[in-house]
């Protein structure tokens, strides 16, 4: 699948907010380093962390703490380098460690032709609320893995989509009182 290059901060152009643009530099980033990785069947497991937390797998790694680029991210998972086994951890917007070990999934009913790079990134999604894109070695089709189920061949549209919807800031609610709302109905 070859995707096109996308033009950094601009994948939504009704995104007004500096943290909306952050992320989607950052997806730009991701995307690009997918797309690399891809069109050349490099394997790569990318974990997104979101409200469960992911330490103990972080340190399963190598501490990077890094800003996400598309550079650093092909170079991770270059073969026959020391980080290109495990995955990538990204918490808020950081590369947090490379060389992550995940649990795998024990679902019976994953397909046999999915390797240990798609069972890790069922099995994390099993575990937790991440969000996991993997890049299959054997065939260059990228995949997303949410909440137990994988998403094979996702098409690029469908991925940006979804990554910025789990990825962008929670809108922060200034209600004071949760029955304000409730108390101007009537029953009746």
């Amino acid at each position: 699948m070859r995707w096109s290059s996308l033009d950094e901060g601009k994948l939504f152009s009704r995104s007004s907010s500096e943290e909306d643009q952050d992320v989607n530099k950052r997806i730009s980033e991701v995307i690009r380093a997918a797309n690399y990785l891809a069109k050349r069947k490099i394997g790569a497991l990318i974990v997104f962390e979101k409200e469960t937390g992911l330490s103990d797998y972080v340190e399963s790694g190598i501490g990077l703490e890094s800003k996400i680029s598309a550079e650093l991210l092909i170079n991770i998972f270059i073969p026959n380098t020391p980080l290109h086994d495990g995955a990538v951890i990204v918490r808020q917007g950081q590369l947090m460690a490379a060389g992550c070990y995940l649990p795998l999934s024990e679902n019976p009913f994953i397909s046999k032709e999915l390797g240990t790079r798609h069972r890790a990134a069922i099995g994390m999604s099993e575990v937790s609320d991440a969000m996991c894109i993997i890049v299959s070695e054997e065939t260059g089709q990228i995949s997303l893995t949410m909440n137990g189920h994988i998403v094979r061949d996702i098409k690029e549209e469908s991925l940006i989509s979804k990554l910025f919807e789990e990825l962008k800031p929670k809108a922060k609610t200034k209600e004071k009182n949760p029955f304000l709302k409730w108390r101007g109905r009537s029953n009746g």
